[in-house]
């Protein structure tokens, strides 16, 4: 089989094509320390990156339940109330208003300047308004005001990958330094 061309025009046993803009055994980039977390030890800039990572997941849980309204609203006009019953709304309404992505904001933009951080939408508000399939001006404002709301959670999410990546890459530079600094992240005895 060697030598066989795939569909991506890769031969069968051959070594990979390396991504483009890279060499294969081209040296990547030395990381570099950031001076915005100059100020945080290597505990705090792991916490730091551990609480960014959280918030990550309730932020994506957020905008995965935000489409999904938005799914039920423009599937049919008269279908929604029969697959989102009040009364599913309203015991979803307990659990989901305890996952606030705001809570942890507040102490993301303590450690790291705030000026990549978009503002979020009142996602509790939002998600208790009820679906009135019959009144279309309400469905109207529901689905602009739930698809506006997506689009601030995604920009925020983005945000918060930036974050993450600048962590990690501040990480990556302070093991680089002092490659003992690795061991102190193992669980001791």
């Amino acid at each position: 089989m060697t030598g066989m061309a795939t569909r991506t025009g890769q031969r069968v046993g051959s070594p990979p094509t390396p991504p483009e803009g890279r060499r294969s055994g081209a040296a990547r980039p030395v990381p570099e320390r950031n001076a915005d977390f100059a100020h945080l030890t290597l505990p705090s800039l792991r916490a730091y990156r551990r609480t960014l990572t959280h918030e990550e997941s309730r932020v994506s849980y957020w905008r995965r339940l935000i489409q999904a309204r938005l799914d039920v609203l423009r599937d049919e006009p008269g279908r929604p109330a029969q697959v989102m019953d009040q009364d599913r709304v309203e015991r979803l309404k307990g659990v989901l208003s305890e996952a606030r992505p705001g809570e942890s904001r507040q102490a993301l933009v303590t450690i790291v300047p705030i000026d990549d951080i978009p503002p979020l939408p009142d996602l509790e508000e939002l998600w208790s308004r009820e679906i009135r399939p019959e009144d279309q001006a309400h469905s109207a404002t529901l689905l602009r005001d739930l698809s506006f709301a997506e689009l601030q959670l995604s920009a925020y999410r983005t945000a918060l990958h930036a974050r993450l990546g600048a962590a990690t890459h501040e990480l990556i530079a302070r093991y680089r330094e002092n490659p003992s600094l690795c061991l102190t992240a193992l669980p001791s005895r």
